[in-house]
């Protein structure tokens, strides 16, 4: 897990866990690309806890949008985050929100190296 930490210190413990599991059987190099390309995109918890906090100003689901969930976004978008349930739900919830994506770009880019 060190080298995950020293590659990539942004990333909290869960999210560091998940990828040394994911990368245990990569060579250096391949870690090194991997995190060139995963640093690029992956999602910061705090970008998606900021774009929902705009929900409260009536521009609801853009941190949907940001994690690829296009159809739950344009719903929050019609209904106002749910009547802003769904908003505070997501609030609460939004480290889940970016590690279920980080998890999927991970997945994505390690079949790619």
């Amino acid at each position: 897990m060190n080298r995950i930490f020293t590659l990539l210190p942004e990333a909290e413990s869960e999210e560091a866990i998940f990828l040394e599991s994911l990368l245990k059987d990569s060579s250096d190099d391949q870690v090194q690309n991997f995190i060139l390309i995963y640093r690029g995109r992956r999602k910061d918890p705090q970008t998606i806890l900021l774009t929902a906090l705009i929900g409260f100003l009536g521009v609801s689901g853009i941190h949907r949008f940001l994690v690829n969930q296009i159809g739950m976004g344009i719903l929050y978008l019609l209904t106002g985050g749910l009547c802003m349930i769904g908003t505070i739900v997501d609030l609460v919830n939004h480290k889940n929100l970016a590690f279920e994506y980080n998890q999927r770009v991970a997945r994505e880019i390690k079949m790619l190296i």
